[in-house]
């Protein structure tokens, strides 16, 4: 697991951010809208996450804080509606997990402080002005150091399947983060001497007619860029990677447990648990734009080694002595 203890705070205003209670007003009951593209029923264990951390910080649903939900199931039009819904509650604070969700609150106000969850590049993404001063009303924990995290996913992948000339790369036409990713993965593609097929699918119904396109092609492995709709229907995805016999990686390990082979990011539920603390800090009194934007030092790599056997692959020894976890 990874120890919430490690990030890069970029400065240490996030430690001197007010902790003083008299910045609250006594006994008021502050009002958070989490804002998620995903469905209540896809990643409970993140939601769980997250008011977890805020228990450890004596935020009691109830008592001093509401929160309200919102989730888009995947859909572009309603996660920005949801947005301007929270805006229209005045809720004191949004949550915004990943980044359809964050780019929408950022479209429905410039004043209500957004704390964003798991996403990969918001100064590429234009959300905030730098990591250590984001100088707007936008702050929290990326999930990565920089789109070259994707280029390193390529590696690895090219690591265990060293005879791979062609992997297929899926990613979803509606988020815009996965232009930068896509940039990165080519770079370091031509590096390696490696094929890229670039296929987009912006939800299930898409998911057959990409693999078909995968199997004609000939694509050798396959690298899943990270979003919310393919983390979703995450175990489809790796049923459709292990019937067309793909060695695929993942950018979070959840997809390795639902069958997946290999994955390596973030731990996604401490990335949504230390969330709680910029929430802390600026409902009682902190501003946005003083806090630093985190990121992970510690990305965990997942391997699903009956996963490997019913591919037929063999991992190499030198990838399973630097596994975090490894699945029987």
């Amino acid at each position: 697991m990874m120890d919430r203890r490690a990030f890069v705070t970029g400065s240490l205003a996030l430690l001197a951010a007010p902790l003083a209670v008299e910045a609250q007003q006594a006994g008021r009951v502050y009002r958070i809208g989490y804002l998620s593209y995903s469905s209540p029923a896809s990643n409970p264990h993140l939601i769980e996450a997250f008011r977890q951390g805020l228990r450890e910080l004596g935020w009691v649903e109830g008592q001093n804080i509401t929160i309200d939900s919102r989730f888009a199931e995947g859909r572009s039009d309603a996660v920005s509606d949801f947005a301007a819904e929270l805006v229209r509650l005045k809720v004191d604070i949004i949550v915004a997990t990943s980044t359809p969700p964050t780019l929408a609150a950022k479209n429905a106000t410039k004043t209500i402080p957004i704390v964003l969850v798991s996403v990969s590049d918001p100064v590429g993404l234009g959300l905030i002005a730098n990591l250590a001063q984001p100088g707007g009303n936008i702050t929290g924990v990326s999930d990565s150091v920089g789109v070259d995290t994707f280029g390193k996913q390529l590696e690895l992948l090219k690591e265990i399947a060293p005879n791979v000339r062609r992997v297929a790369v899926l990613s979803n036409p509606a988020n815009a983060g996965h232009p930068l990713q896509i940039r990165e993965v080519n770079v370091r593609a031509r590096s390696l001497g490696v094929q890229l097929q670039l296929l987009g699918a912006r939800g299930p119904n898409e998911f057959d007619g990409a693999f078909a396109a995968m199997s004609k092609e000939r694509a050798g492995a396959l690298l899943v860029l990270p979003d919310s709709v393919f983390q979703r229907h995450r175990a489809r995805v790796a049923g459709l990677a292990a019937k067309n016999r793909l060695p695929a990686m993942y950018g979070v390990s959840e997809y390795v447990k639902a069958g997946g082979l290999i994955s390596y990011g973030p731990n996604l539920s401490d990335l949504f648990r230390h969330s709680a603390t910029f929430v802390d800090k600026i409902l009682r009194g902190a501003k946005p734009a003083d806090l630093p934007v985190q990121q992970p030092t510690k990305f965990e790599l997942t391997i699903n080694l009956k996963t490997a056997k019913a591919l037929g692959l063999t991992i190499p020894q030198s990838v399973l002595l630097r596994a975090d976890e490894v699945i029987q």
